[in-house]
């Protein structure tokens, strides 16, 4: 399957010209109507677009052709540049529990708050939360590319500090938790 997906909200003639080249196309194209787009899973397309003729909703993930008539090639640039800029929007920012984590800014978020972390932070909670139950000798391994068999507490005092961070900001003394098998974040 595609991993870009093209909606094609409420446009019927531009989903009959797209679908009769869609062999040609690097993007898999469907045609949506009101009706069905409220039935719609958006969560199941991996990267999509809608395209639509008018600005009457304000959707995510969406681009308006209001300057028409547009040259062909002209579409199929501004579509692939949106769907570009959809899948970098979508891969900046990951939720991490109650917060939201912007890889772009290097930033953690919660409501209007807002927490500056550093490269290793990032990589540290990433890894963590892609996990469970991480070891010290795992995040060595992987966030540091230390050899297993070295001895430093540069992961405790990473983690000492990234709480401390936290709860200082936040007040959340929960954030990075300590289990008899490792950490985890809830």
């Amino acid at each position: 399957m595609n991993s870009k997906t093209l909606l094609i909200y409420e446009y019927q003639i531009l989903y009959k010209i797209l679908s009769e080249i869609k062999e040609y196309l690097d993007f898999e194209v469907l045609d949506i109507n009101k009706k069905n787009f409220q039935k719609l899973e958006l969560s199941k397309f991996e990267n999509y677009l809608i395209l639509r003729s008018k600005n009457s909703h304000n959707l995510k993930n969406s681009l308006v052709l209001e300057e028409l008539p547009i040259k062909f090639d002209k579409l199929i640039q501004t579509i692939n540049i949106n769907f570009l800029k959809s899948n970098f929007a979508q891969k900046s920012e990951i939720i991490v529990g109650k917060y939201k984590l912007d890889l772009n800014s290097r930033k953690i978020i919660f409501e209007n708050q807002y927490l500056a972390l550093t490269e290793k932070e990032i990589n540290m909670i990433i890894f963590i939360k892609s996990n469970t139950n991480v070891t010290i000798k795992e995040l060595q391994n992987n966030v540091w590319g230390y050899s297993s068999d070295l001895e430093t507490h540069t992961v405790e005092t990473h983690i000492y500090r990234l709480r401390k961070k936290i709860k200082e900001s936040f007040k959340d003394e929960e954030f990075i938790q300590n289990t008899k098998k490792g950490y985890r974040i809830l």
